[in-house]
């Protein structure tokens, strides 16, 4: 959000979408390697934060409800869903995870060097599972963004 009025109508918009319960105040979603596994959460945030102010008003009105019907039955969000997202919600995703990848101390090509054999035998068990865990995490992320350039 670049003014302070386009701030003002996202906090606003986040605010509304705790209250619904699509998010909490952390903002994290479930993703899987084949479609997102909070779908419904992360479909409403995308629609709420992408909503100009006059969209979020009425939408709001409504208690975030309207017909949706038709929309819902196309909402599962698997890999080639998220490809074909409108671009403002593409573009909001794009950078969230850009921002989640940043969180991390390393890249994705930094955890691929501890895999090598020799170094990942020298990490303890503890260790090992947590390198896992984050190339995993990682890993996901980058194919997500790919699907969404």
């Amino acid at each position: 959000a670049k003014s302070e009025a386009q701030q003002q109508l996202v906090a606003e918009q986040w605010d509304f979408l705790c209250q619904l319960e699509m998010v909490g105040e952390e903002g994290a979603f479930v993703l899987g390697w084949d479609e997102v596994l909070t779908e419904e959460e992360l479909s409403v945030t995308l629609k709420v934060l992408c909503m100009s102010e006059e969209e979020f008003k009425e939408y709001k009105e409504q208690d975030g409800w309207e017909d949706d019907s038709e929309e819902e039955e196309n909402s599962t969000l698997s890999n080639a869903a998220l490809s074909r997202l409108k671009a403002p919600c593409k573009a909001l995703l794009y950078d969230s995870v850009l921002l989640t990848l940043e969180s991390y101390r390393s890249d994705l090509r930094a955890e691929q060097d501890l895999l090598n054999k020799q170094v990942y035998e020298k990490l303890s068990r503890r260790e090992q599972q947590a390198l896992h865990v984050r190339y995993g995490q990682k890993r996901i992320l980058h194919q997500l963004l790919e699907l969404i350039q």
